[in-house]
């Protein structure tokens, strides 16, 4: 099997698998107890705690709480503002992000907040004076992506952060999930209050993430039970979870191979382009400007779907980016967003490499995927 869709989740790294068979059998202690079988468990979670911390270039470990995914930590960090600000009911966000944040939203302005939805150009590029327009003493929270889930577009968080500062009281809360462990975050020199992590999207376990939480900034918890997580989520930890969360971000933390990633995203890319007639970039072509891993595609005239099933007969697993829904055939909010024509969009996948890819494995998809195109395109004629 080649694995090229690293977006929706990726393979454990053989260390953090290690890492939570030992703690799952050895450390079952609930790191609350106050005895000494609670006292291991305890230190890991502080040890995974500081990870994560360095990962995201966090101040201080303290400003890490774990929970059980990336929706959770987005989910929270809205619904955590609006109720620490009562009295303001504006939230900003943009048109293409992560359905952990456009659903809430979208269910939020049904229920009577004012939304401010950010457009984004043909390249995926959000306009900040709309940014900056947008912005009243009534805005709660502005939710903005790190990088795109479907096209690998980043946005510039710490400038956007800047502006929400400078129009605003408002919280900013950014979903890092499809950022961490691809290109280097250092929270610490910016003025984000909020961010989202996941560990499965950089070689962890799926069932547990993080909400960093900038120092001084206070919303109230989500779930409400015990006093773990110093009070801000309640929940028994999941000692092994956590653990292998920990590993996973030392082990995301070494970007050198990254760059490795990068020449073999760019070389499936091109490969393809330059083979298979009417395809074309979804997003920014600009490298400091785009995810290492990610390169979503567009096959005019054809089926992503259709291109999906014939890629994973061939053992090749791939995406649409969630571009096609089969039961309405309309195009993903986010190339919507993008003004990608109808015939473009609903032919789209996305590839989405890491870190135990290999060449031989684009040189298969790229000797595959022409004639598989060719062939769909002809009984499409």
């Amino acid at each position: 099997m080649i694995y090229l869709d690293n977006n929706a989740t990726t393979r454990m790294a053989p260390t953090v698998i290690e890492a939570m068979a030992d703690r799952i059998s050895m450390h079952y202690g609930n790191p609350s107890s106050t005895h000494q079988a609670g006292y291991e468990p305890r230190k890991l979670v502080a040890n995974a705690r500081r990870s994560v911390a360095d990962l995201l270039g966090a101040r201080d470990p303290g400003e890490i709480v774990f929970t059980s995914c990336g929706s959770e930590s987005d989910n929270w960090a809205i619904l955590g503002a609006l109720e620490a600000f009562p009295d303001k009911r504006h939230i900003v966000t943009t048109r293409v992000e992560h359905e952990a944040v456009r659903k809430l939203c979208e269910k939020l302005e049904g229920k009577g907040y004012a939304l401010t939805w950010l457009d984004v150009d043909e390249k995926g590029t959000l306009d900040l004076d709309q940014l900056r327009n947008s912005l009243t003493r009534e805005t709660a929270i502005v939710s903005v992506m790190m990088a795109n889930n479907e096209t690998g577009v980043l946005f510039p968080v710490a400038e956007i952060a800047e502006i929400v500062k400078a129009n605003s009281d408002a919280l900013f809360h950014v979903d890092g999930v499809n950022a961490a462990g691809k290109v280097p975050i250092d929270l610490k020199n910016t003025e984000i209050d909020l961010f989202s992590v996941s560990a499965h999207k950089f070689h962890g376990p799926k069932g547990i993430g993080a909400l960093y939480i900038r120092e001084g900034v206070d919303i109230p918890p989500l779930l409400i039970g015990g006093g773990q997580e110093s009070g801000k989520r309640a929940g028994t930890e999941a000692v092994h979870q956590i653990v292998g969360l920990g590993e996973a971000a030392k082990f995301a933390s070494d970007f050198s191979k990254m760059k490795f990633v990068r020449r073999l995203r760019d070389k499936l890319e091109e490969g393809i382009i330059s083979s298979i007639p009417d395809t074309s970039l979804n997003g920014t072509a600009e490298e400091t400007r785009r995810l290492p891993n990610t390169s979503n595609l567009s096959f005019e005239n054809t089926n992503g779907e259709m291109i999906l099933y014939r890629l994973d007969e061939a053992g090749i697993c791939v995406s649409t980016g969630s571009a096609c829904n089969s039961g309405s055939h309309t195009a993903s909010p986010v190339l919507q967003a993008m003004n990608i024509p109808y015939s473009k969009a609903m032919g789209s996948i996305r590839f989405s490499l890491g870190r135990f890819n290999d060449e031989a494995e684009i040189d298969v998809v790229l000797g595959k995927l022409p004639e598989m195109i060719e062939s769909l395109r002809a009984m499409a004629a």
